[in-house]
């Protein structure tokens, strides 16, 4: 399976928080927890225009288990999200709490 094109990529930001998203940088990110891998791969950092919430978003795709489709993410630079790692880790959190 391929990775997500940038374009792609800048559509699911666009899409989920609306505005125009421009790309500045792709950043390699491994993440993990008690010393084993939980993550890895590139995460984009896409400046944003005419969101209100937000000037910056981070975006990635993780292919979805047994299908040839891959899952967007796209988090907002706010609150406690200051860098394309902690975009992963609230991500993972967030999964993590929605299968309960």
């Amino acid at each position: 399976m391929s990775e997500a094109t940038i374009t792609e990529l800048q559509f699911a930001v666009e899409a989920q928080h609306g505005g125009s998203a421009a790309l500045v940088q792709s950043v390699p990110v491994r993440e993990s927890f008690d010393g084993a891998p939980v993550w890895e791969g590139v995460v984009h950092v896409f400046d944003l225009a005419d969101n209100p919430n937000a000037t910056r978003a981070y975006a990635w795709s993780s292919p979805i288990e047994g299908s040839d489709k891959r899952r967007f993410f796209a988090v907002l630079h706010m609150g406690a999200i200051k860098s394309p790692a902690d975009a992963v880790r609230a991500a993972i959190v967030a999964e993590y709490k929605a299968r309960g």
